[in-house]
């Protein structure tokens, strides 16, 4: 199964942020869309960082509150890894394990297309695991 796959079953709705945004509107739009991550993208769409649930959490225990009002580009990841939607779920997989990260960026032609988190890669991995285990039972069964 290919990234591209799983954008077209879960959809390829997408909440950024600019890099001015403050943390406060990024804190309240994670909450509002129950999400865990949001794109930082630059006005063309392209991508200029990535801030997370978790990247929120270190500033705040390091900083207090007063960070709130600072905007997103302090605090994000900037060096983003991305994927394109013909990468297969084992490539994102892979990728996200060895970053240890949980939401990967789908980038095509140089922008923003989609983003995808390693519970859809779960999902889709289970899928397939099950798919095949009830082939092998079918084909057991009929030989």
């Amino acid at each position: 199964m290919t990234v591209k796959a799983i954008l077209d079953e879960k959809g390829r709705e997408l909440f950024t942020l600019s890099p001015d945004d403050t943390i406060e509107k990024a804190t309240a739009m994670l909450a509002e869309h129950k999400i865990g991550a949001l794109v930082v993208t630059t006005e063309k769409g392209k991508i200029a960082g990535i801030l997370s649930e978790r990247d929120i959490v270190r500033v705040l225990a390091g900083q207090g509150t007063s960070v709130m009002k600072h905007p997103v580009s302090e605090v994000m990841t900037k060096k983003v890894k991305v994927c394109n939607q013909q990468h297969t779920v084992h490539d994102v997989m892979e990728t996200m394990t060895s970053g240890r990260f949980r939401h990967l960026p789908v980038e095509e032609n140089g922008v923003i297309a989609g983003i995808i988190s390693i519970g859809d890669v779960v999902k889709r991995r289970i899928e397939e695991v099950e798919r095949e285990a009830e082939e092998i039972r079918s084909y057991i069964s009929t030989a």
